[in-house]
């Protein structure tokens, strides 16, 4: 099976760069640093998906930050739960 992993934008960037500390400040300018790699990125939506399913809390995972994700597992879990 082919690692999506292997095709990630962010395979050469520094890791760093993708779990900033705090929300604000230069945080916020370094998580937009982090979302514009992952809107070059051929995987996004796999790495999102992975993000999703294995409960990444921390850091910019498939372009979103951690409050997105967080609202994105709401919804997913609002729609299991409606049926």
């Amino acid at each position: 099976m082919d690692d999506w992993r292997e095709h990630a934008a962010c395979r050469t960037e520094d890791p760093d760069l993708f779990f900033p500390i705090g929300t604000t400040g230069p945080a916020a300018l370094q998580t937009e640093q982090a979302k514009a790699v992952c809107r070059t990125c051929p995987v996004q939506e796999q790495c999102l998906r992975w993000a999703l399913d294995t409960g990444q809390t921390l850091g910019v995972w498939g372009g979103t930050g951690e409050l997105e994700r967080r609202a994105l597992r709401r919804r997913e879990s609002a729609r299991r739960r409606s049926g």
